[in-house]
């Protein structure tokens, strides 16, 4: 009998966890030091590079391993449109780097889209180094050493500015707010008729061709989306940094983000923003620990694949249940009395 009111307490609701978490991030810069709350930026632009990552992976059944390009251009556009000792305009600048990221993203998702599996994979990692040896070889965009931006862009209107990016806490309030708009848009593009046909045809592409859907536009949709969205971000990361390389655009950056969608869990729109936190997070607690720890990182990211192969997300309902009941397994629900069916006499 004591064991029923437990139960019912273990289970929260399932809006209190994305409750939380963003009343967490909004109180986060006004009680820890400015280095956190730059942390916290970095984490969150990182994190709408994975769920726009995980757009194509988790919703469309697709590797991609050339999104980190997206981002890398989207913050040469910033650079090279940037002046040398003036800010740039915001309403200019960021409208263009995501256009840029947009078109690339298009023209490398109607080529690669063409081929699947392993190919698809081998299609979206040439287009990506192609993209980091074009700005690592180019003497417009800094070469191997990369672009400064002097002055970070500002948004003035009629004379008056109305955002200075280069004060840490504005940043850090304009990230998140693309943060949960990001998670909206892509929340609203998962559930809707769109959503549906993009996951069809990941679990059976055949039978969602039989029924008509077009997979290659519908895959060709989202994989645009999905730039636009890195675009953003890699314009975010070079307004924090200051600083665009062609690092940026190299697979390794591409591999780093396809882990944090796979320890963040591939199932849900956000999992991803909660791996880029647990990705960037263990490695600032391993570096101010260990000397090797890189390995350890490996180790302990090989660990959380293997025992939790839904993600770190999944820690949630495992330690306060889910938000709505579920039958006990090996038990079958009681199915309704079926009414006698009548004899015909009185």
């Amino acid at each position: 009998m004591a064991a029923l009111p437990q139960k019912k307490i273990s289970r929260l609701p399932a809006w209190l966890l994305p409750v939380l978490c963003l009343a967490a991030a909004i109180a986060l810069p006004f009680v820890v030091p400015v280095y956190y709350v730059q942390f916290a930026s970095k984490v969150l632009i990182l994190g709408v590079l994975a769920m726009a990552l995980n757009l194509v992976v988790g919703q469309g059944g697709l590797v991609s391993l050339c999104h980190a390009a997206f981002f890398g251009l989207s913050g040469y556009v910033l650079a090279l449109m940037s002046p040398k000792y003036d800010a740039a305009s915001l309403l200019l600048t960021l409208p263009a780097a995501v256009l840029a990221a947009s078109f690339a993203a298009l023209v490398i998702g109607a080529l690669a889209l063409r081929t699947r599996g392993v190919y698809f994979i081998m299609v979206t990692l040439a287009f990506g180094e192609m993209l980091f040896y074009l700005f690592h070889d180019a003497d417009f965009a800094g070469g191997s050493d990369g672009a400064f931006i002097n002055v970070k862009p500002e948004l003035t209107i009629a004379g008056v500015r109305l955002l200075d990016l280069d004060k840490p806490l504005t940043f850090y309030f304009v990230v998140l707010a693309v943060t949960v708009a990001a998670i909206a848009l892509l929340v609203t593009v998962v559930r809707s008729p769109f959503g549906h046909a993009l996951a069809a045809a990941r679990d059976n592409e055949r039978r969602a061709r039989a029924l008509g859907f077009p997979i290659f536009r519908i895959r060709l949709i989202a994989f645009v989306l999905s730039g636009a969205l890195a675009g953003v971000a890699g314009y975010l990361a070079a307004v924090q940094f200051g600083f665009v390389a062609p690092q940026m655009l190299g697979w390794h950056q591409s591999a780093t983000v396809l882990v944090m969608v796979l320890i963040g869990g591939l199932s849900t729109v956000t999992g991803p923003l909660i791996g880029a936190l647990a990705l960037l997070g263990l490695e600032e607690v391993l570096k101010a620990t260990l000397e090797q720890w890189k390995l350890a990182e490996g180790l302990i990211v090989i660990a959380i694949v293997l025992l939790l192969p839904n993600g770190v997300r999944q820690l949630w309902p495992m330690l306060f249940g889910d938000a709505e009941p579920k039958p006990a397994r090996g038990k079958r629900a009681t199915p309704a009395p079926t009414p006698a069916p009548e004899t015909g006499h009185a």
